[in-house]
């Protein structure tokens, strides 16, 4: 087969390196104006349209096609819960390198899948954004994992992002702490006394509830740390589901307490399974703290009700258009409230009442069109 033809035949089965290769060097740009990422989002949103079936559907269903789409606005959001009963990417499933599933909280429960041909743009949108938001201006900083590796976690995608940080920006020394049968915490602690007294910082990154029981080991322990000047320490996740939640204002003062580390210098990350990009906030010594993410993913704030967007300042639920999500969807439609505020969002926690109502509409409508188009 000469090149054409191989190259005719990868984009007819949705993978497009043209594409891909624009797209990374897009995200290498220091930013964007508001028509370059306009111009991309519908670029991928015509792509996707052609190879996505389902949401080529939907889409239709709702008057929304290239021609009709003028602006990365327009896109509609895809719930986040389709990813759960449907294969969202415009290259067949069992051609992809790499599947991240969501965490499942009950037993039995089917779980989102998101597909990744390759992950060359998902790791360059997390190094590039990592870099700048976490890094602080150092290459390297000596990094202990609070969370499994790949090997024991091979689709998750938080475990990969760990793996990538402690790869890309960690020193020789940096390790996992949490193994097959747990936490680590003696060896933690005895690394975590050792750079206490030579005065080198480190970075403690891993789920909002890794740290919650290290929290509680420590206090049982009575222990307590002051890391040295540009220790950073970054949580994900929350709290939702989990055996003990925790008000994220306690969460933080104790964090502080715990480990000597400002809260300002405790980060955050917001992501997602079904996202290919993270957001940041610049620490949490205020609460609500303004999350933000890099130039090549954008949000909005939908009322779920009506897929209309809500004025400045007013709730509603997060919607985000991420152009790293080149296979799957560009946009999805969250079940996270927030609030627009000047240099990104505030997050305020999952859709209740009438706005969970509208989130479950929302799939249900995406799940009929999918439906009735496999159905004719």
């Amino acid at each position: 087969m000469n090149d054409t033809s191989t190259a005719r035949q990868a984009k007819a089965s949705g993978l497009d390196d043209a594409l891909v290769a624009d797209l990374l060097a897009f995200m290498a740009q220091p930013g964007s104006t508001d028509d370059a990422f306009n111009a991309f989002a519908l670029r991928l949103f015509t792509h996707q349209f052609q190879h996505n079936a389902a949401l080529q559907r939907y889409c239709q269903q709702r008057g929304r096609t290239p021609r009709t789409v003028k602006s990365w606005s327009d896109i509609p959001a895809v719930p986040i819960n389709a990813f759960k009963d449907l294969s969202l990417s415009c290259v067949p499933p069992q051609d992809c390198a790499r599947v991240f599933m969501t965490s499942g909280t009950t037993r039995g429960e089917v779980k989102g899948r998101h597909y990744h041909p390759h992950l060359a743009v998902y790791d360059r949108s997390m190094t590039l954004n990592f870099r700048q938001r976490f890094m602080a201006g150092r290459d390297r900083l000596r990094m202990g994992i609070l969370f499994p590796d790949e090997q024991l976690m091979p689709n998750s995608s938080l475990a990969h992002y760990l793996a990538l940080a402690l790869r890309e920006f960690g020193t020789p020394e940096s390790r996992y702490f949490m193994e097959q049968d747990g936490l680590q915490l003696e060896d933690l602690c005895e690394t975590l006394t050792q750079v206490q007294r030579s005065g080198e910082p480190i970075a403690l990154l891993g789920a909002s509830y890794s740290f919650v029981h290290l929290m509680d080991a420590l206090q049982a322990a009575g222990l307590q740390f002051q890391l040295p000047a540009g220790s950073r320490l970054l949580d994900t996740g929350g709290f939702k589901g989990q055996s003990r939640e925790m008000d994220m204002d306690t969460f933080y003062v104790q964090l502080s307490a715990t480990f000597g580390v400002s809260r300002s210098q405790c980060i955050n990350m917001y992501g997602m399974t079904e996202l290919s990009t993270q957001f940041y906030d610049d620490g949490n010594a205020v609460l609500p703290a303004v999350k933000s993410g890099p130039h090549w993913i954008r949000s909005r704030l939908l009322d779920p009700l009506s897929g209309q967007e809500v004025p400045f300042g007013e709730r509603g639920i997060l919607a985000h258009c991420d152009l790293g999500n080149f296979n799957s969807v560009t946009t999805i439609l969250t079940e996270d409230v927030g609030v627009a505020v000047d240099g990104g969002f505030l997050l305020l926690g999952r859709a209740q009442g009438a706005q969970a109502k509208g989130c479950s509409i929302a799939v249900d409508d995406f799940l009929r069109a999918a439906q009735s188009g496999a159905a004719a």
